[in-house]
């Protein structure tokens, strides 16, 4: 079946907000090449040595994910202090700012529990948990997993005018809830049809944004709705990570709802093709970038290996072991001299002199296990380990 062929229109009388319209809006050019660009970016990663890595990798795609999703919307935490937050537990929680955090990694987990079930796909229920786990214990919870019914006299407005002008998505309640479960229904008839969820997952990102079911916290949800799509169909690592992209490109990131939605309202040929395509655009630099992540944790990997086994026949010393460990573990490189002041450092040579200290530096060098640059910066040298 040619899924460009009708644009796959479906149109929805509602009771106040009048006809929303659900399409494709995209041409076979506009998107097919990309699409197989991003599918074949991620077959090769898939057969990359992902098991060898994967505990730290996703530990590093959950942090930015969260960090990514939550700056987005304000959040105020560093990615450090986020990391930091994501592993307290519940009662060890300090501030609003670190719950949110946690929150968001909650319904990053909820999802990809859901997601893996055969032929899923989200349904009213699994956005109402989404938003549920977003605002837990954030002392909002009159309005947690409760869809927006405007009262008479009070207006819901997104956007702004640097981001395309300001919309007024649905008010009514009763259209609101018609709205998301005809997306949602929509999405399961896409995918009957073979359109893949390269396609079908920023589809409902968009869609669910213009829809703006809840008073806050749709940028989240409709993020997180996108991701489990995509981890439904197999994508493990870069549904998450792709937050982080659209953080890189906050602006035209929202500037492109408005854009799509004028195009549409103004029966422009394809309306939806640049926000889809921005969107393959950062899952295939995501992909990319997770490769190439990969394959430096490999390196670190087998340098670690290497130097284990160095210290294990004894041609290297628990003092020169330490050294390459502490470098490791800092994970970017280091100043010569700061390193020397380092108190685990002076440490290890308190009762020695300083020709044993220099001995051992020169030695690390010399069987190329640390290099040094004209800026007496060290850092691990993994040349010639693969």
């Amino acid at each position: 079946m040619d899924i460009y062929t009708d644009n796959n229109i479906k149109r929805i009388e509602t009771n106040q907000f009048g006809v929303f319209k659900f399409q494709l809006g995209l041409s076979r050019d506009g998107v097919e090449t990309i699409v197989r660009r991003v599918q074949d970016a991620q077959d090769r990663f898939r057969v990359s040595p992902l098991a060898s890595v994967a505990t730290r990798l996703e530990k590093e795609v959950v942090v930015s994910s969260v960090f990514g999703t939550n700056t987005i919307e304000g959040g105020e935490l560093s990615e450090d202090e986020t990391e930091q937050a994501l592993l307290l537990s519940p009662e060890q929680i300090q501030n609003i700012q670190q719950q949110r955090a946690l929150n968001i990694k909650n319904a990053y987990e909820y999802i990809k529990e859901v997601s893996v079930a055969e032929s899923w796909n989200p349904t009213v229920e699994d956005v109402v948990e989404i938003h549920n786990r977003i605002y837990e214990a954030l002392g909002e919870d009159q309005n947690q997993g409760i869809f927006r019914d405007n009262p008479d006299g009070v207006v819901t407005s997104v956007g702004n005018s640097s981001h395309g002008g300001v919309y007024k998505p649905p008010q009514n309640g009763a259209d609101i809830r018609l709205l998301l479960s005809e997306l949602l229904s929509w999405n399961v008839v896409l995918s009957d049809q073979g359109v893949p969820a390269l396609i079908r997952a920023p589809l409902v990102h968009l869609y669910f944004e213009l829809i703006h079911p809840f008073w806050d916290g749709n940028g989240r949800v409709g993020r997180v709705l996108e991701a489990g799509i995509l981890y439904a169909d197999g994508f493990r690592y870069a549904p998450f990570a792709q937050a982080s992209y659209y953080l890189k490109h906050i602006d035209h990131y929202f500037a492109l709802f408005n854009f799509c939605r004028k195009a549409s309202n103004k029966k422009r040929d394809y309306p939806n093709v640049e926000f889809v395509s921005f969107f393959l655009e950062g899952m295939l630099e995501t992909i990319n970038n997770l490769h190439d992540r990969v394959n430096g944790m490999v390196n670190v990997v087998l340098f670690e290996t290497q130097i284990k086994r160095l210290h294990d026949q004894k041609e290297i010393n628990d003092r020169q072991y330490i050294i390459i460990n502490e470098i490791l573990r800092k994970g970017t490189a280091s100043n010569l001299k700061e390193l020397q002041r380092s108190i685990w450092y002076l440490a290890l040579y308190r009762k020695l002199t300083d020709k044993t200290r220099r001995r051992d530096m020169k030695q690390l060098i010399e069987m190329g296990l640390l290099s040094i640059n004209d800026d007496d910066m060290l850092f691990p040298n993994f040349i010639g380990v693969l």
